[in-house]
């Protein structure tokens, strides 16, 4: 199914989550827009794309580990 663009206000995406997911899961691609101003687009992904893990801090610590502690040590 072809890719569409479909312009979507924030608070229609916040209340009708649900149904913008299955559209997206059907290939509809989304701008969102906040005040008449685009904000960024939400589109679907594509069955070649791989997501990598960068990084586990539960595996460092239990609970994982504060944000603070880690912008510390950079």
């Amino acid at each position: 199914m072809p890719q569409t663009k479909t312009i979507v206000g924030v608070k229609e995406l916040r209340e009708n989550l649900d149904t913008f997911i299955a559209q997206i899961n059907k290939g509809v691609s989304f701008t969102v827009v906040k005040r008449s101003k685009p904000v960024f687009i939400i589109m679907p992904i594509t069955a070649n794309e791989e997501w990598e893990e960068v990084s586990d801090f539960t595996k460092i610590k239990k609970g994982g580990i504060k944000i603070e502690e880690i912008l510390s040590r950079l």
